[in-house]
């Protein structure tokens, strides 16, 4: 058997139907690693490629938490969960956020994160908690804040380094480009995203652990009362680790076993994707019937009309 057709199988097919009809249809890749990267079931090609968008937040926030920045201005779990997140705006999201700043004495201006359209701060901005996290390891470090957000700045190598040394992948190979927001993303397979939750999951070190602890014991800073990854996290009390990623991207952690997910939606297509990893992780047996069926009325049953409905199955390898 080739290395091509081990790392391949049918996608999975996530369908809209309408009062029992297709109207749309959504092809999604999925791949399982363990941390030391081995491909363990596939759905679709493990080898598609695509932006980790912000489910390298939680690899960001570990470099950040390796220059000692969390010790120095005394931050918390809560703290770190924020860096992690994508929020939703919400006033306890958004004043986590303002208290990272306050206590690394920095200002809300020195967020390089744009103001969303309708509001009045980049504090609001989803990615602001990552933001003042890069900061706040800056005023530790003493190193220039202006400039945070430039791939050859310090933070932003150390991230590099860090990601590729996860990954064992020479820093120098990474395909980089700017997330919408304006921090550095990286263009990688889905199974090094699988792999890096894996490892994210298996709790290798101290700063791993705490990562995971952080997410799964503050949920609802992570996305939001409404958001996919908190409820998710909530509901599986800290057997899960979730984080979403823009354009169709889904990484999940299975803490304690190093076992790690990455989806890709081709699409981009955000309710393909929570489609998919729910009917993913039923068929893993990484969330009970229960929790499934409480985040499909939510996911799948769109409304009295309409449903999504997947096809296919992760395949061994």
């Amino acid at each position: 058997m080739s290395r091509s057709s081990r790392n391949s199988s049918a996608e999975l097919q996530v369908q809209l139907l309408r009062e029992g009809i297709v109207e749309s249809v959504h092809t999604v890749h999925a791949v399982v690693t363990d941390s030391r990267g081995r491909l363990l079931t596939v759905a679709g090609n493990a080898d598609t490629a695509s932006f980790i968008r912000s489910a390298l937040k939680p690899f960001q926030a570990l470099a950040i938490a390796a220059t000692g920045t969390l010790e120095s201005f005394n931050l918390t779990d809560k703290d770190l969960a924020i860096i992690c997140s994508s929020h939703q705006g919400t006033m306890a999201q958004v004043r986590q956020v303002f208290k990272i700043l306050w206590r690394a004495n920095l200002e809300a201006t020195a967020l390089q994160c744009p103001i969303p359209e309708g509001k009045t701060s980049p504090l609001e901005h989803n990615c602001s908690g990552k933001h003042a996290g890069m900061l706040a390891a800056c005023q530790q470090r003493g190193w220039e804040t202006s400039t945070y957000l430039h791939r050859n700045h310090p933070i932003q190598q150390l991230i590099l380094k860090r990601v590729s040394a996860l990954l064992g992948m020479p820093a120098d190979e990474f395909i980089c480009a700017h997330d919408d927001c304006g921090a550095p993303t990286y263009f990688m397979q889905l199974r090094q995203m699988a792999t890096l939750f894996a490892k994210l999951a298996s709790g290798e070190n101290l700063e791993m652990e705490r990562i995971v602890r952080a997410m799964t014991s503050h949920p609802l800073m992570i996305s939001g009362p409404t958001g996919f990854d908190s409820q998710l996290m909530q509901l599986t009390e800290g057997e899960i680790v979730s984080k979403s990623g823009a354009e169709g991207i889904q990484c999940v952690g299975r803490v304690g076993e190093g076992l790690g997910l990455a989806i890709k939606a081709v699409d981009g297509s955000r309710r393909a994707k929570y489609a998919a990893a729910l009917h993913i992780l039923r068929q893993l047996g990484w969330v009970t019937p229960a929790i499934a069926d409480a985040l499909a009325d939510t996911y799948l049953n769109l409304s009295e009309y309409k449903r999504l409905d997947v096809a296919g199955e992760l395949s061994l390898v």
